[in-house]
């Protein structure tokens, strides 16, 4: 094996095969490892309260790997295997880039961040005396639970309003008292840590340097090379922190052409020129590949932006824009729904005509993922390129079915 340079300089094109391949999209993916595969190789998968097509956590796995179930992603992450005992999960939620699950083996490195909020001088809401010793106990008694089997999620029907017993539990999630070990009904169901995370992973014995260093080394892993601001957002770290371990993360200095600022790689990235078969799929807002703005419009120069939080009459690509991957570019976005077993794409944007052959192979192969029958093209940002798109479409379903 190569043992790469200390110090490498990239192309731009190099930079975004690099990206692509770290990120699942280039090459043959390693079906039998699946969807825990896909978690373990990423690092993170980022939840969020959206379902369109599916939920993002689903839709992460289905971009790399193809058509593979949904029951089958919900079971990867929270089931364990048939007789294995005890009976304890393959991930956990908790605060990484934001929301995610995350492999169970990196329990011990977010014990800085246990750290930090346990340190916290103030909270949003104000926890009744005796509440948190009583949500423990509980747990402890009839575990695993959600909120609501704890005494309820909230006090009022306003979203924000929680009542005492969630504002406990979450916060001993955040202090890791308590796990979130899978989610039922989009509701999270919670067990004592001690229960759920294996013993030789349990301590929090590292020092706040070690785990930085760890999530360090592992966002350059799932980048294959970014920058500081982009190995930073990773598992939001701060930008101090990084500067402390970096040198000692074992990622390499590169440069990369057209990029303003230094940056890092995955030395075994630099070890092979990446190659392989590119996936063409639907992306979530909320994909790794794409979730931080600066980076996507520094590798790809797409300019994305999720506009589901924004006033109807403001938003330019739709509700939930997915972007398209194709040959390892990003070639379009749909704005996707669901109407009965028909996948609807209100609104469509093309770079060019040809992108329309690929979008619609994208299109198609989501709607047969969802079980819908039929695709209906609404809205084509290039209208001169609407009946087109509307026949690769036609065709791409027509092939599917055969």
């Amino acid at each position: 094996m190569t043992t790469p340079r200390p110090f490498t300089d990239l192309s731009a094109d190099e930079a975004r095969r690099i990206a692509l391949r770290a990120q699942g999209f280039l090459g043959t993916p390693d079906r039998r490892a699946g969807v825990r595969g896909v978690l373990r190789h990423l690092g993170a998968v980022q939840l969020d309260t959206i379902s369109v097509l599916a939920r993002s956590h689903e839709l992460i796995p289905y971009a790399r790997l193809g058509a593979v179930g949904r029951r089958t992603v919900e079971d990867a992450y929270w089931k364990t295997a048939p007789g294995t005992a005890p009976a304890r999960p393959h991930a956990f939620e908790y605060w990484s880039h934001a929301a995610c699950i995350l492999p169970v083996e990196e329990w011990p490195h977010f014990a800085f961040r246990r750290r930090a909020y346990r340190a916290r001088p103030h909270w949003n809401h104000d926890l009744p005396d005796g509440t948190y010793d009583q949500v423990v106990k509980q747990l402890r008694a009839e575990g695993p639970l959600t909120a609501t089997e704890l005494g309820g999620a909230k006090r009022t029907s306003e979203w924000w309003d929680w009542s005492g017993s969630k504002v406990a539990v979450e916060r001993a999630l955040m202090y890791g008292e308590v796990v979130c070990v899978e989610r039922r009904g989009w509701k999270r169901v919670y067990d004592l840590a001690e229960r759920a995370i294996p013993d030789e992973l349990l301590h929090d014995d590292l020092d706040d340097a070690e785990c930085v260093r760890r999530l360090v080394a592992l966002a350059g892993q799932s980048l294959g090379v970014g920058t500081r601001a982009d190995i930073a957002d990773y598992h939001r770290l701060k930008g101090e922190q990084v500067d402390a371990v970096i040198a000692e993360s074992g990622l390499v200095p590169v440069t990369v052409e057209g990029w303003s600022k230094p940056a890092w790689a995955d030395p075994t990235a630099l070890e092979t020129p990446p190659r392989g078969r590119h996936r063409t799929t639907l992306l979530s807002p909320f994909d790794s590949l794409i979730w931080e703005r600066a980076r996507t419009e520094r590798i790809f120069g797409f300019t994305h932006r999720l506009e589901a939080y924004v006033p109807k009459p403001k938003r330019v690509h739709g509700y939930f824009a997915m972007p398209v991957l194709a040959g390892g570019r990003l070639v379009g976005r749909v704005d996707p729904a669901r109407e009965g077993r028909t996948l609807v794409a209100r609104q469509v944007t093309l770079d060019g005509a040809k992108a329309v052959p690929k979008v619609a192979e994208a299109l198609v192969e989501a709607a047969s993922w969802v079980d819908c029958t039929n695709v209906r093209v609404e809205r084509v940002d290039a209208p001169e390129l609407r009946d087109t798109l509307v026949k690769e479409v036609s065709r791409a379903l027509t092939t599917a079915m055969r």
